[in-house]
């Protein structure tokens, strides 16, 4: 790729980056205000599709995945997975200003990458470098965005517009994207597949609970999002109020 070719994709990341930010600040709940759903028949629909997908696809395939493939290998490879990600929770770290989580975040990642062997073994959480993820929804918050009407995404499932821009942001500047080989890429997409079908498989109980044992699915795990999101934010000051499900088994 020439150099003025990547330079107009950077600028093209960095106007969609000030669109998107901007829809951020257009879609704000009024105040009191506690769960804003004004998308919620629409959201309902990507619901049923969603539960669909699950059933059919996901559910599946996740028993299929954590019963043929060793816990062992299953840990490698979402290490592996999280590795890859690590610059781009650096990048958010210093969006927020927050230097200190993003020279612990880039040890870890040096260390893992090298030591590590990719990050397929930890040796940074051994070494008292322990996970801190960060995202770009995560950053909107810090520079004051609210977290605007919830959404449910098709295939990614519970939202709110705040984390959607952060979702499409946190692809678009990942550094990944522009630093690795095609391969690379490929199986870093691939090991991010599997991490997903693990987490699904690995909490396959609670999740079937909330989605095909409760009376309304929709309103649970909409309720169960921005309690979490909240909660990681800095919301409710009860950790006990505080669950992620899914919390990835390999950093437990």
């Amino acid at each position: 790729m020439s150099s003025f070719s990547r330079l107009a994709d950077r600028c093209r990341i960095v106007l969609m980056l000030g669109v998107l930010v901007s829809v951020t600040a257009c879609t704000q709940a009024p105040q009191g205000i506690e769960i804003y759903d004004p998308y919620e028949t629409a959201n309902r629909k990507t619901h049923v599709f969603n539960r669909g997908v699950d059933k059919v696809l996901l559910r599946p395939a996740s028993q299929g995945y954590g019963k043929a493939v060793p816990s062992g290998l299953q840990n490698t490879v979402m290490r592996f997975a999280s590795n890859v990600d690590q610059p781009r929770i650096i990048v958010n770290d210093i969006l927020q200003g927050q230097l200190g989580d993003a020279f612990h975040n880039t040890f870890r990642f040096l260390i893992n990458s090298t030591f590590g062997m990719a990050g397929l073994t930890d040796p940074a959480t051994e070494m008292g470098l322990e996970r801190r993820p960060s995202d770009f929804g995560e950053t909107l918050h810090v520079w004051g965005s609210g977290e605007g009407a919830f959404v449910e995404l098709p295939l990614l499932g519970p939202s709110t517009t705040r984390d959607t821009v952060g979702r499409v942001v946190d692809v678009i500047l990942n550094p990944t994207r522009f630093a690795y080989s095609d391969e690379f890429r490929a199986a870093s997409t691939l090991s991010g597949s599997a991490t997903l079908v693990g987490n699904r498989y690995q909490f396959s109980d609670f999740v079937d609970e909330i989605l095909y044992e409760s009376a309304d699915s929709y309103a649970q795990s909409r309720q169960l999002y921005l309690q979490n999101r909240r909660f990681e934010l800095g919301g409710p000051a009860n950790e006990e109020d505080y669950f992620d499900p899914f919390e990835d088994p390999a950093f437990q």
